[in-house]
């Protein structure tokens, strides 16, 4: 369980009550809503949690919200470490690709990951982004590289205010 609760993480970040991230003196981008993954693993995972996601790939935070509000896990990150608390646990990494690296035995691409949250149709290897839905609140992602395949949904609580590109949808 805390192995499935660390990917549901990381792949969210690709995000207890939500804290509002420390404030940096400038605009901090901002995500809300929900987020499914589904592992094709032996036996097959599924995870579905609430998610503030404040940031870039850069600094941010990630806290993933219990159905009555209370803060389950929570990644915090800057340039040079990333730190991901459950409950008393802590762990420190040396950036947030390292601490996705490390519980899913490879690191998630984070630059690709914000581009998409931004509408960008950043191309990221072993990864598909279907952005079509993103004026409707929806980004769907998967992953086919390296095993095994993974599908990754967010769904935003407020309609990004972006135009979404020219896309593909996933099949």
């Amino acid at each position: 369980m805390k192995h499935g609760l660390a990917i549901l993480l990381t792949l969210s970040l690709l995000g207890g009550c939500a804290s509002a991230p420390r404030s940096t003196g400038t605009a901090q981008a901002s995500w809300n809503g929900r987020l499914a993954v589904v592992i094709d693993s032996t036996p097959k995972q599924s995870h579905q949690a609430t998610f503030a996601l404040y940031g870039d790939a850069k600094a941010g935070e990630l806290n993933l919200l219990s159905p009555f509000g209370a803060t389950v896990a929570q990644a915090r990150w800057q340039q040079n470490s990333a730190t991901l608390t459950q409950g008393r646990d802590q762990q420190v990494f040396a950036n947030l690709a390292d601490l996705s690296d490390s519980l899913l035995d490879a690191a998630l691409p984070i630059e690709a990951l914000f581009d998409w949250l931004n509408g960008k149709p950043t191309v990221a290897a072993g990864w598909r982004a279907d952005l079509c839905q993103l004026n409707q609140g929806r980004l769907l992602a998967q992953r086919t590289q390296p095993a095994p395949a993974a599908r990754l949904t967010l769904i935003f609580d407020a309609v990004p205010s972006r135009q979404a590109p020219p896309c593909e949808p996933l099949n």
